[in-house]
């Protein structure tokens, strides 16, 4: 099942997407990954009292303001925007799907105090089915994509693992 996390890797890094997908998970030994953990779920304290936690389809929502339809998504940094967006836009992808027509989502990145609105637009529906595609396409692959060398690489959970043999 394709999860928004597979969505963000795909947009980020299609080897990463492989080995998480194919049981290789490194966000358990990340620093970068606790700290952003930790800004998610420190930086609303009140929202668990005020929102809920859904869970439909292989998604997980922290923040879904039911009331007014909103998804909130907290981010440490928008330097990976575009994965970002494409992981909201699968959430919506998934509630539309389940009924729950008109939602919207925000991108909180609190440490910039920044915000951004992400709405369902026309064409969505088609770009999200080929991201799914693209994911299923990716992770059914028997071997793991090469290296791609990256700016984001270093600060990456999978730096160590991908660049142990690297000289």
């Amino acid at each position: 099942m394709v999860t928004g996390t597979h969505i963000a890797y795909l947009q980020t890094c299609h080897r990463k997407l492989w080995l998480f997908a194919n049981g290789v998970q490194m966000e358990h030994t990340s620093d970068i990954v606790a700290e952003g953990k930790l800004i998610g779920e420190t930086s609303y304290a009140e929202r668990s009292r005020k929102y809920t936690e859904l869970a439909l389809d292989g998604i997980k929502i922290d923040f879904y303001d039911a009331k007014n339809k909103v998804i909130h998504e907290v981010k440490k940094t928008d330097k990976v925007e575009k994965a970002h967006i494409a992981q909201v836009k699968y959430y919506l992808y998934v509630l539309t799907k389940n009924g729950i027509d008109g939602a919207t989502a925000i991108l909180e990145y609190p440490k910039m105090k920044q915000k951004q609105v992400v709405e369902w637009e026309e064409g969505d529906k088609e770009l999200v089915l080929s991201y799914i595609h693209e994911v299923s396409q990716i992770i059914r692959q028997p071997e793991c994509p090469p290296l791609v060398k990256l700016s984001i690489c270093k600060k990456c959970s999978y730096y160590d693992f991908c660049y142990s043999g690297e000289g």
